[in-house]
């Protein structure tokens, strides 16, 4: 048996705030705008009009009700309609090394280890800083961490995913003490003009210790790790450096997240419920002897019915399924450690859930204990 643990988490996220009142406002006077700008086209039947959002519809849809951002004036600005950025420069840090760099410190910190004590350095996250050199290098440098380090990305599940590596990379001998790190700096890649999308993201980032033989008194034993992937094109990217080259050329609309919301939605929630049932099955362990499911902060019905299908019955303490989701929006990858690392007052034998799921389709679900 592997004696591997989660010995620390710390999370960071922006101090700019966006309420639905204030998203919904932005976007709805942009679509007056568009309205506006586009009459002839309207009336001549060669252009559809652009419908506005509302608070109810967004809570209703998502459970969503702010999200922390990395730049809120250009986001509610009816002219621009995106976060303001800087582009990737040798000269400076990364947006998401300088994320990643918060987040590790207060993981650090409650595991009670020092750079000298990190073996490796996975970073795993949705959306890509760069193609290379690695952000997990960019990070390992800052810290002086010596061993290795390595980017991974497996869309909304890239943070247990890369747990997962890190739990590997420790039981095949390469390292003790592994800092992974799942910056998800999301609003960049949303097209904000969307009404069926506009609400959804917010920026993130958390860090996680994976140690063999931790005595951290934040410490859960990872008892079991369960992946599955199959393939869809439902949540999808076509951003890439082959646009540049492409024959085909597509507006930049295509090329930002796209997904078919009744699609996932119908087609992930058996899928995801199925996978963690089976993997309590396989370990003996009764679900309503599970404190917490820490899952992916997608969507608050899902949240919900996932469980319910989990415990077979609607009638459970939400207590359970802590929702981050409401404050922060969707958080990509990160969403399920966010859920962790902020509702994880176990007592020691009790056991959690931590499991993301999204593009690809993905699922990694892993097993905690409180030690």
């Amino acid at each position: 048996m592997h004696n591997i643990h989660i010995a620390g988490t710390g999370i960071w996220f922006p101090d700019e705030k966006i309420s639905n009142e204030e998203l919904v406002n932005s976007y709805n006077s942009y679509v007056d705008l568009f309205n506006d700008k586009n009459h002839s086209k309207i009336q001549e039947g060669l252009l559809d009009s652009m419908e506005y959002s509302s608070v109810e519809f967004v809570e209703k849809a998502s459970g969503i009700k702010s999200r922390h951002v990395i730049d809120k004036e250009g986001i509610l600005d009816i002219n621009r309609m995106m976060p303001r950025v800087d582009n990737e420069h040798e000269d400076r840090l990364s947006i998401h090394a300088k994320a990643g760099l918060e987040a590790a410190a207060k993981a650090m910190k409650q595991a009670s280890v020092i750079s000298s004590d990190i073996d490796a350095v996975i970073v795993g996250t949705s959306h890509a800083a760069r193609n290379y050199p690695a952000v997990a290098i960019e990070i390992q440098n800052e810290l002086g961490i010596k061993g290795y380090a390595y980017d991974m990305l497996v869309g909304c599940s890239s943070t247990t995913f890369a747990i997962n590596n890190a739990f590997s990379d420790i039981a095949s001998g390469l390292a003790n003490t592994i800092l992974v790190i799942n910056p998800e700096i999301s609003t960049p890649f949303v097209n904000f003009t969307e009404r069926d999308k506009h609400f959804i993201f917010g920026d993130g980032c958390a860090a996680s210790v994976i140690q063999k033989n931790s005595s951290s008194e934040k410490s859960f034993k990872i008892l079991d790790r369960k992946l599955h992937t199959q393939f869809s094109n439902n949540i999808r990217s076509n951003y890439s450096y082959l646009n540049r080259a492409a024959i085909d050329s597509k507006p930049n609309d295509d090329l930002l997240f796209n997904q078919n919301g009744r699609s996932v939605f119908k087609e992930v929630c058996p899928l995801v419920a199925q996978l963690i049932s089976s993997q309590l099955k396989s370990n003996d362990i009764d679900p309503q002897d599970i404190a917490k499911f820490w899952l992916h902060q997608a969507n608050g019905k899902m949240i919900r019915l996932i469980a319910s299908k989990i415990l077979d019955t609607d009638d459970f303490d939400p207590e359970i399924i802590p929702m981050p989701i409401k404050k922060f929006g969707n958080l990509a990858s990160v969403g399920s450690l966010f859920a962790f690392n902020l509702n994880n007052d176990l007592s020691a034998g009790q056991k959690g859930v931590i499991c993301s799921f999204g593009a690809g389709y993905s699922v990694c679900s892993i097993i905690v204990e409180k030690t």
